[in-house]
């Protein structure tokens, strides 16, 4: 995959691939956890910059719901939404809702050549939603 997208292959992006396909939506915190099991004098740094490269090359997502810190998958290319808990933060992919993308059709573009569409569903997750009803 790394080279397919003109990277080098270091063990720290390796290492972080791996992990964001391990975690989807996980934080660079866990990420940088997850790698740390595996190279445990890995920097802080390697672990930012190899995420950047990987979201710069395409081979993970960077999202951002709204009061959250950014988080990373590897679900990429496919327009895919989230869903987000209110109580406990928990995200999860939501397919697109119609058609290919952009799966929503802006009412005016302002001449825009629109090529994704980003929508995040909010709500309780079942876990917090049945917390809630006992």
């Amino acid at each position: 995959m790394l080279r397919g997208a003109a990277l080098r292959v270091t063990r720290p992006r390796v290492a972080v691939l791996n992990a964001v396909h391990g975690h989807p939506h996980a934080d660079t915190d866990s990420i940088i956890g997850v790698v740390r099991t595996e190279l445990p004098r890995v920097s802080h740094q390697a672990v930012y910059n190899s995420l950047h490269a990987l979201t710069t090359a395409g081979l993970v997502r960077r999202i951002q719901p709204s009061g959250s810190v950014a988080r990373y998958e590897s679900r990429v290319g496919d327009n895919h939404h989230h869903v987000v808990c209110r109580s406990c933060g928990l995200i999860a992919d939501v397919d697109c809702a119609v058609g290919e993308a952009p799966c929503l059709t802006a009412s005016d573009d302002s001449g825009f050549s629109i090529d994704e569409a980003e929508v995040v569903y909010w709500g309780l997750c079942p876990d917090c939603s049945t917390a809630a009803n006992s």
